[in-house]
């Protein structure tokens, strides 16, 4: 563990209900920025902010539709890096909340899974073969989502309908506790298709930890 962290006292902000630094009536990044020595004065030194990112919205910015930009209500990429230089020019850090185990129905990798041909997006969330198979009666299903694709399949979400679950892959596979047909979603976490979130949660993240500024 980082040593900063055993002495960090987190201030939490869901960034639309915070500080409005340009009249519109909803919180933005460069209000934030602009209130650090506020939080500061209050004895915290790191920042939580709740998802940031472009989103429809439909779970408070939960549901996101790319983890590389920001949503343009809250400001702009360039904002944010602003935000990130000038804590850490007050000794403060910043986390940002990824939101990794589902997208919003609105992200690229789930508009090319919902495709009825194969592609490399087609084993990214958690499909059954068959829209007639509702993955929501397996143990530990949310919920699903059926008839919304050309794709013959129903598909895990994570809370709400528009939060399609990412598949990460299974410790108990199909193979190894019933057969393919009945688990057909139920992969090893080490193929290919399971691999491809984790290797995107990683790369958003060195997305951003390559253009904001260390300290």
């Amino acid at each position: 563990m980082s040593q900063w962290l055993e002495d960090a006292i987190f201030y939490e902000i869901y960034p639309q209900s915070f500080y409005d630094s340009n009249g519109d009536g909803i919180g933005d990044i460069p209000g934030i920025t602009a209130k650090l020595d506020y939080i500061r004065e209050l004895g915290c030194n790191a920042l939580w902010l709740n998802p940031c990112f472009l989103s429809p919205f439909g779970d408070a910015g939960y549901d996101v539709a790319d983890y590389c930009l920001v949503a343009p209500r809250y400001g702009t990429n360039d904002d944010l890096i602003e935000l990130f230089r000038a804590a850490h020019a007050k000794g403060m850090h910043v986390l940002l909340d990824l939101v990794p185990g589902h997208t919003s129905v609105e992200h690229r990798w789930f508009k090319e899974s919902c495709k009825a041909e194969k592609n490399p997006y087609s084993g990214r969330y958690i499909w059954t073969n068959a829209v007639w198979d509702d993955v929501a009666r397996y143990e530990g299903i949310a919920g699903s989502l059926r008839g919304i694709s050309e794709r013959d399949g129903s598909v895990a979400v994570n809370f709400f309908s528009m939060q399609p679950a990412l598949n990460y892959g299974f410790a108990w596979t199909a193979a190894a506790t019933a057969s393919a047909s009945t688990w057909p979603f139920r992969w090893s976490r080490t193929t290919p298709a399971t691999s491809s979130p984790s290797a995107c949660g990683r790369t958003c993240a060195l997305t951003w930890m390559n253009i904001i500024p260390t300290r």
